[in-house]
């Protein structure tokens, strides 16, 4: 196995291996503020090439979900500062994930006064977990107006800058798991009839347009996306199979042209050859890919050509010295499901290493 293992630098962008730790959300920050127990929790699985952090609100409208860390304050940029100068003292890169969670969420989870936003003032489907109220359905958001939307973007935007005052060495843009970008995209969700709805490159130009305005603000070598074609994750619901691969296509041409550093795709069984073919094909840069590897699979998915570097959200997950373990051909803690989300260190840091 060992092309994981190996060293990774490709167009500026250089790793110690090709392992990322996948991004999760773990409900750990405590008033939405980055705390010294999520710190210890990165600074544990540094042994990762590249550690991609859990979703992280740019503005107070996107923290749908309790216990979710923001990057739009003082006090949230000196937090996140604690878990960078950890993740950097053992030799790993860390980009902050941005994620505006959108229709995503619930009023209790946000700050009084605060609204729930997206594309059109459609309900998801389902309920949200609340620490207050416990499982509660989704409320119908209100649609973003055309100025609404520069807002949004001149949020994602300011939180980049934020992201490098707080040390991070790039951002990566939630694009996937049905959250306000990917509502953008689906015909579905975004029924608006101004120039952010209609056709694949009107719902597309949210994306651009946000991607653009932040590889100018910090650096195009800073900036990556996640992405997960023909998900339905969110209540997203499918459209044709057809005008999805041509939005992916498109997607990843325009974002070759602005030339960043990344572009992540959270597979699923749903996503055919010839989708992940044509973003191969069209993005030059390093493409991560994510879910349902193992460290074996991983290695000849590398072999295979489409993935420059392979993400692991679990397996870091239940095991802090993950890289290790594979080195050793050890075996892998089991996942606590019970702890993913609780508040405390439980199920957190303290899954046990190897001697």
């Amino acid at each position: 196995m060992k092309n994981i293992l190996k060293q990774f630098a490709k167009n500026g962008l250089t790793l110690k291996n090709h392992i990322v730790m996948a991004p999760m959300t773990r409900n750990r920050a405590i008033g939405n503020v980055p705390n010294d127990l999520m710190a210890e929790y990165y600074a544990q699985r540094a042994d990762a090439g590249l550690i991609i952090t859990e979703g992280t609100a740019p503005a107070p409208e996107g923290l749908g979900y309790a216990r979710i860390p923001g990057i739009f304050n003082q006090e949230q940029i000196e937090g996140w500062r604690k878990t960078t100068d950890a993740v950097h003292k053992k030799g790993a890169k860390i980009f902050l994930q941005l994620m505006h969670t959108g229709r995503i969420g619930h009023h209790d989870n946000l700050a009084e006064g605060v609204q729930l936003i997206g594309a059109s003032a459609k309900k998801a489907a389902g309920q949200i977990f609340t620490d207050t109220k416990l499982m509660q359905d989704h409320p119908e958001p209100i649609a973003l107006s055309s100025e609404g939307i520069q807002l949004a973007i001149q949020g994602f935007v300011q939180a980049a800058v934020n992201a490098v005052e707080a040390g991070f060495d790039g951002i990566e843009l939630h694009g996937a798991n049905g959250y306000l970008l990917e509502q953008f995209l689906n015909p579905h969700v975004n029924d608006r009839t101004d120039e952010y709805g209609g056709n694949i490159v009107n719902r597309a130009r949210f994306i651009v347009e946000t991607v653009q305005k932040v590889a100018s603000a910090i650096g195009k070598e800073k900036v990556g996306i996640r992405f997960s074609p023909y998900s339905t994750y969110g209540d997203l619901q499918a459209y044709d199979s057809n005008e999805v691969h041509e939005t992916y296509e498109y997607l990843s041409s325009e974002l070759n042209k602005i030339g960043i550093a990344y572009i992540h795709i959270s597979a699923n069984p749903d996503i055919p050859e010839k989708t992940f073919t044509t973003i191969r094909h069209n993005f030059s840069n390093t493409i991560i890919l994510c879910n349902g590897l193992t460290p074996e699979t991983a290695d000849e998915k590398l072999s295979e050509g489409f993935a420059d570097l392979v993400a692991f959200g679990r397996g870091f997950l239940a095991n802090p010295d993950f890289v290790k373990r594979i080195e050793l051909n050890a075996e892998f803690n089991q996942p606590d499901y019970q702890t993913f989300y609780s508040p405390d260190a439980k199920g957190y840091t303290d899954y046990a290493t190897v001697a």
